[in-house]
């Protein structure tokens, strides 16, 4: 019957097949864009996405009804998946509890994912092989709300500069909002703790040598509100952001991008959406491909550390966690 709603789709996806049901279904209302156009998108970028979470637990964003009704932030993998399917387990220390979590090796993982009804994807920063041992630094620059985009490129600069004078190579990407990531392959020899207090040390570099910029006061409610927060607690345990090449639950689907830093000054986050990344990714490839060449030392932003508490200023410890538990 012309106009009939597909109900089911195979999708072949290396050597697997992945059914996806209600692939009509609009996930994205102001663009009309179905599940099957996630899934098309996902298959479309299959090797950046994979690089972004091979081997890392994964919290899995999904929109069972689309962007239309409500979010679920499963950490705990659902019931039901085929025995193919690769997990990580995660203890909760707080709530002395083991959970398991999607661990992506290959694409037809991901489009699982999709079947489940995932958006987005944000892995932790480390890997299986020790999840408390990060091998990914997380440099998170988050506009307050009367900052615009204008003041995220000029961090972004300083940044640059001083990832440069580190000997560090830095690779940047869209969040798919109205900010910027920047992820540093570290050696995976420290804990959390140690990778959040560096990271600390990095943003308060930034902050000194652009002051009407940048912030890193912790308190939401205290910030500037016209200043980029360098977000230093996306390093903390548990912590997780949008992958590279995640589509996000906006009603564009937009999309956290892998981008030059030559890109900076004329990049349009808003532009890259899953109907645009595609061929961008066809075109340049992935942008984070050499990402896993060079894994870097922590220790001077460590020696940082140290010289910043010497100096009297706090270690910047964590905040209470959420009571809520891990879903």
């Amino acid at each position: 019957m012309s106009g009939a709603a597909t109900p089911v789709v195979d999708l072949e996806v290396g050597g697997r097949t992945v059914r996806l049901t209600n692939p009509d279904r609009v996930y994205f209302p102001a663009t009309g864009a179905t599940k099957r156009d996630l899934a098309d998108y996902y298959l479309a970028v299959a090797d950046g996405i994979v690089r972004a979470l091979r081997d890392r637990p994964c919290m899995m964003h999904r929109f069972p009804q689309g962007l239309a009704g409500d979010k679920v932030h499963q950490k705990q993998l659902p019931k039901g998946a085929p025995d193919w399917i690769e997990t990580c387990p995660v203890y909760f220390p707080r709530f002395k509890r083991t959970v398991r979590e999607l661990c992506v090796t290959e694409a037809a993982h991901v489009l699982w994912a999709v079947q489940m009804s995932t958006v987005e994807f944000h892995p932790w920063n480390s890997r299986r092989a020790d999840v408390e041992k990060p091998d990914e630094w997380r440099i998170d620059l988050d506009p307050m709300p009367q900052a615009g985009f204008a003041k995220v490129r000029a961090v972004a600069g300083v940044v640059a500069e001083v990832l440069d004078e580190l000997g560090i190579v830095g690779f940047p990407k869209t969040t798919g909002g109205g900010g910027l990531h920047v992820y540093v392959r570290i050696r995976p020899e420290h804990d959390h703790a140690a990778v959040r207090r560096g990271a600390l040390a990095f943003a308060r570099e930034v902050e000194r040598r652009a002051p009407s910029l940048v912030t890193t006061t912790w308190w939401r409610r205290d910030r500037d509100p016209a200043a980029v927060f360098v977000d230093y607690n996306q390093n903390a345990r548990d912590h997780t952001i949008a992958a590279a090449y995640s589509v996000r639950g906006t009603p564009t689907a937009t999309v956290s991008c892998p981008i030059e830093w030559s890109e900076i000054e004329s990049v349009e986050p808003a532009e890259l959406t899953i109907a645009t990344v595609p061929e961008r990714f066809a075109r340049l490839g992935d942008l984070h491909a050499a990402i896993d060449d060079v894994a870097y030392d922590l220790a001077p932003l460590l020696e940082w550390a140290d010289r910043d508490e010497a100096d009297g200023l706090d270690t910047g410890a964590e905040p209470p966690p959420d009571p809520a538990g891990p879903s």
